[in-house]
């Protein structure tokens, strides 16, 4: 991927849209939207972390309600001719081909390796990797079960998505006071995970989402850890120009 002049890559994650409730998720909503309106005149590609929705479940003929403006906006931003692409948090994991089929998204459940502007950019949601963390670990391999999936498919759509929004919001809603505070180096998996990859390829940016907590960490060999922050707290996200990448806040 090649930037023309004054062009940029933005990139956001975790904005856990629809909790706690639709209403109070609505004014974040709409702060989303006015940034993804004033980037579109110089993205020439968005990176979505996942987290987008709280929770998110597509069956063969259903969707979730709500978040019209959200997905309209990206519409209209990939319309324009404007790449998006989408990893899949914890939260979204349930997602299949909507995006693929209805906004032209393409949808990864993996991270994955980019070249942009000869930077190498190793890039993902963030869960489940790294050390540690292993109750997680064995959750996730129950949700992404196929047979799990059949079993929730089976559920009345009102009854299913009900269910598991309350379920996510009471779990986790939003990062706690104890999940956005810095374990300093050893204690952060993503940092481990991103120096044991650096053994096997250098990257020049490790991009994730996950932790709810906007970071910069140099780690060796010029090559830096960026975590994205949220839309819930911070409204931070990450701007590559061509040369570097960097943190911002939306102050809007």
């Amino acid at each position: 991927m090649k930037l023309p002049n004054a062009k940029k890559v933005y990139f956001a994650s975790d904005q856990h849209f629809g909790a706690p409730t639709a209403e109070k998720s609505a004014p974040r909503e709409q702060k989303f939207v006015v940034w993804l309106d004033e980037i579109k005149h110089d993205a020439d590609a968005l990176f979505l972390l996942g987290d987008l929705f709280d929770f998110w479940f597509e069956y063969k003929t259903v969707v979730p309600k709500g978040f019209v403006r959200v997905l309209g906006k990206l519409a209209e931003l990939r319309d324009s001719g404007i790449p998006i692409f989408f990893f899949v948090g914890n939260h979204d994991l349930w997602m299949y081909d909507y995006f693929e089929k209805e906004l032209n998204i393409p949808v990864y459940h993996k991270p994955k390796h980019f070249t942009i502007c000869e930077k190498e950019f190793f890039i993902g949601h963030g869960d489940g990797l790294g050390p540690g963390d292993k109750g997680y670990k064995r959750m996730k391999r129950v949700f992404t079960n196929p047979l799990s999936k059949t079993l929730f498919r089976w559920l009345h759509p009102d009854i299913g998505v009900k269910l598991a929004q309350y379920l996510s919001v009471k779990n986790k809603l939003i990062s706690g006071k104890e999940d956005v505070k810095y374990l300093g180096e050893e204690g952060e998996w993503l940092v481990q995970y991103s120096k044991k990859k650096l053994t096997e390829k250098h990257y020049d940016y490790f991009i994730f989402g996950h932790r709810h907590l906007p970071l910069e960490i140099m780690l060796k060999d010029n090559s830096r850890y960026f975590n994205l922050g949220d839309w819930i707290g911070y409204f931070t996200y990450g701007v590559f120009d061509g040369k570097d990448f960097e943190l911002k806040k939306y102050n809007h």
